[in-house]
């Protein structure tokens, strides 16, 4: 079993829920842009919890929950009690005609179609759906998914899911849901930090599923967010380290970030972040996975897998050494914030 860290999400949880330093995203496994076998899912998670990994986050979202039924048969062979598992809310599952299924970005799904759903009513049943697809009792995390203007194409509309969230009871649900002991945490999955900073406003949230916005090539959360976290004692689980592709690939032609293909300035920009990799002979994607653990309220990293290889290659960049004199380097070149912490020297251990 390779040797993991672990971190406290925050000390305001009932249950002080200790996440891994690397967990497990489900959104692959939902056959994400392509089909994955059941035997390759199956070996990823095995992998993953055989190596030391104990988070593992998924959604109904993800393969209209097709991932949700893959975690559920892969928690039957570990011991439940020895994983942090979340799920997330906001989007119902109705089933549906052929030609009403709404797969979104997953490929060979079931026959549903996705209502977005923020009330009372809507989290309880989304939270229900969830438990009878994964074949557990409770989940320890529910998240609130995709509030922010990114997932629901405007401004306008994130706030208007905000407002149902409070408004038509979602966040109570939550609420009672925690004090109920049915949940132990309660937070947002997202893309966007400025919407994680309005619900702070707004309530109390134990932690964040942020996506890309804090990574070696955006730090703007450093201004006021990441902050604020520090300060209500907030943990961040941070998805897309690679920003959708491009810290994973380098600055290669058909490079993606944030969805799309990368633009002159920010294909520019890892150019200059790849000569200092090369200087110091580090790996790009390596130093992408683990600057984000370098912030303290950063409490985990979750990238992707579809397979035990992927697994099994995420811990090596996760453990790989880099030098102070790289991340030295990165800030006098001005590529990262002066304010951005650096992540401490890594060793690659075994247990």
């Amino acid at each position: 079993m390779t040797g993991l860290g672990m971190r406290l999400l925050n000390d305001r949880t009932a249950k002080k829920i200790q996440l891994t330093e690397m967990g497990f995203g489900g959104a692959p496994l939902g056959n994400l842009y392509r089909k994955i076998s059941e035997s390759d899912a199956q070996a990823a998670l095995q992998a993953a919890y055989d190596h030391g990994i104990r988070y593992f986050d998924t959604a109904p979202q993800y393969g209209l929950g097709r991932s949700e039924e893959r975690f559920g048969k892969a928690i039957k062979r570990f011991d439940r009690d020895s994983i942090q598992l979340s799920t997330k809310i906001g989007r119902l599952l109705l089933d549906c005609e052929p030609d009403e299924v709404t797969p979104e970005a997953f490929v060979d799904v079931p026959q549903k179609r996705i209502v977005f759903d923020y009330s009372y009513d809507g989290v309880m049943r989304s939270y229900e759906a969830s438990k009878a697809r994964l074949e557990v009792e409770k989940a320890d995390i529910l998240f609130v998914h995709d509030v922010c203007a990114f997932s629901q194409g405007s401004q306008a509309k994130s706030d208007a899911r905000v407002r149902e969230l409070f408004d038509l009871g979602g966040y109570r649900a939550l609420t009672e849901l925690r004090e109920a002991g049915e949940i132990s945490a309660i937070g947002a999955g997202v893309n966007e930090w400025q919407v994680c900073e309005k619900l702070l406003g707004l309530a109390d949230f134990d932690c964040f599923l942020l996506a890309g916005r804090y990574t070696l090539l955006e730090q703007e959360s450093l201004e006021s967010f990441l902050p604020l976290c520090e300060k209500r004692d907030v943990g961040i689980i941070l998805g897309g380290p690679y920003n959708s592709g491009i810290l994973a690939t380098g600055a290669v032609p058909g490079a993606k970030y944030n969805y799309a293909d990368a633009p002159p300035e920010i294909m520019d920009r890892v150019r200059q972040i790849e000569e200092i990799c090369a200087a110091h002979s580090v790996q790009l994607i390596a130093a992408a996975l683990q600057f984000v653990l370098g912030h303290p309220s950063v409490k985990t990293v979750v990238p992707g897998a579809v397979n035990a290889r992927e697994v099994e290659a995420n811990l090596d960049l996760l453990n790989a050494p880099i030098p102070d004199a790289f991340w030295s380097d990165l800030r006098t070149s001005g590529l990262v914030r002066d304010d951005a912490p650096m992540p401490e020297v890594r060793s690659c251990s075994a247990a």
